[in-house]
């Protein structure tokens, strides 16, 4: 059955499939783009494909249907239940297979969606099948002739976590009290399997209960309001360290025992230089969003860092094509060669657990190594014409600009360690702005002549 082209569009985009259940997703939508994906798997050599789902009310009858349409096209699948997006990436290298996880990660529970890999958790993009997926979705899926394919269960979770402990050394730490937030996502299914076995660690428990609605508060740590109730947390109980990670936990976030929260850039670089330790002139890969810290930390441990564009497609496709150690974004996003190149939350958190228990200095004292520029973190700005904004922005800026590239969005260095990114979303009619400077004073003051370029070109007031 054919699709209209802009609906179909809409919820199959750059790097995920993802929309509203029952008006953009529903089973047949999603027994179509599997059947689709099975198809093309297939064509590759494939003959099974893994699937993982989220605690979304919602995903266990999508999954299902997705299965259905998956065996349809003659393939096997493999359903390894209730888990993490990493977890699901780690089925899909364990068993050699392509992967399917329901999930749309920190969006509201309305929301759902599926993330697609290959065999070794290769990821499937808009520029490496999900193009292909959307267009036969569009047209119409062909029908199979052959034998149905053969569905079976195998939970994978002990495994998991075995894998992920045998990457990181944590037979020598000091006893840590560890607060845990997983804002009743993913991480109440998978902290205990991974953190719960390791006798140092004591685990301060905090929204285990999975609940797709969210009721306490979104899965999105990368908001500071969902952040507030571990920083508490932390402090309230005597933790040493708080983790807190979003819906399908394939994202990590620090909060040190002051209850403030650690940048993920100082996190990109600690773990980072955690593994150069190991390998002497590695690449290490960071988005361009993340400190400049990192590169030279990187650098400085005799590594060679590469520079990326924002998304997992593009940092793992940059893992595959240099060899990387290691790969960190800003948005908390920490991926692995020894986890085939995929994303991890819980493994950058096993490194940070064992940076912490290597020694007695609190987490504040550790990451302050990491930390040497201040950050504004993101910052939306709704335009009608982002390029007449950033042209606008450019113009104002003038001969204050040292330098400028294009990689993504445009990145403009002002010196002495100042510099800002705008760049435009790939979802939304907004324009992103990070700022990084030396002191929260400079920072301030881009932001403000940025805000008000943007304003000038949309007729606006000057906020």
């Amino acid at each position: 059955m054919s699709r209209p082209a802009a609906a179909v569009r809409s919820v199959i985009k750059a790097y995920d499939v993802r929309g509203l259940v029952g008006e953009q997703l529903d089973e047949a939508f999603v027994a179509d783009v599997a059947a689709a994906f099975a198809r093309l798997i297939r064509a590759e050599g494939g003959d099974r494909v893994a699937i993982g789902f989220d605690m979304r009310e919602s995903s266990p009858a999508l999954a299902a249907a997705f299965a259905d349409g998956i065996t349809a096209q003659g393939l096997d699948v493999v359903r390894i239940g209730l888990a993490s997006t990493d977890q699901l990436y780690f089925a899909s290298g364990f068993l050699n297979c392509a992967g399917a996880m329901f999930t749309a990660s920190h969006n509201p529970a309305a929301y759902n969606g599926i993330k697609l890999c290959r065999a070794g958790a290769k990821p499937v993009g808009e520029d490496t099948g999900l193009a292909i997926i959307r267009d036969e979705v569009i047209a119409g899926v062909p029908s199979y002739d052959g034998p149905c394919g053969q569905v079976r269960d195998q939970d994978v979770l002990a495994e998991y976590g075995e894998f992920l402990r045998s990457l990181v050394d944590m037979n020598e730490l000091r006893p840590l009290r560890v607060a845990v937030d997983a804002g009743n996502g993913m991480a109440g299914h998978t902290a205990p399997a991974v953190l719960g076995p390791i006798e140092s660690l004591t685990l301060v428990p905090l929204f285990f209960e999975l609940d797709g609605s969210f009721p306490n508060h979104e899965a999105n740590p990368l908001e500071p309001a969902n952040l507030v109730d571990l920083q508490r947390f932390v402090v309230d109980n005597g933790a040493d360290i708080g983790l807190a990670f979003d819906g399908d936990a394939d994202r990590c976030f620090v909060v040190d025992e002051r209850g403030e929260p650690v940048s993920p850039s100082a996190v990109t670089a600690l773990v980072a230089g955690r593994e150069l330790s190991r390998e002497i002139g590695a690449t290490v890969i960071h988005n361009l969003i993340t400190s400049r810290a990192v590169p030279e930390l990187v650098i400085e441990r005799g590594g060679t860092p590469v520079r990326s564009r924002v998304g997992h497609s593009y940092i793992k496709a940059l893992m595959a094509d240099t060899g990387a150690i290691f790969g960190g974004e800003h948005s908390a996003h920490y991926y692995f060669r020894d986890f085939w190149g995929a994303d991890s939350g819980m493994l950058a958190a096993l490194h940070v657990l064992a940076a912490l228990g290597e020694q007695d200095r609190p987490l504040s004292e550790v990451m302050a190594d990491y930390q040497r520029y201040e950050a504004s973190g993101e910052i939306n700005f709704r335009v009608a014409d982002a390029a007449a904004c950033v042209e606008s922005v450019l113009k104002a800026f003038g001969s204050d600009v040292v330098s400028l590239d294009h990689l993504d969005g445009v990145t403009v260095d002002l010196g002495e360690g100042a510099w800002f990114n705008l760049r435009t979303s790939n979802t939304e009619p907004l324009l992103r702005l990070n700022v990084e400077a030396r002191s929260t004073g400079e920072i301030d003051e881009i932001v403000r002549r940025v805000s008000a370029d943007i304003a000038a070109a949309q007729n606006e007031p000057v906020p």
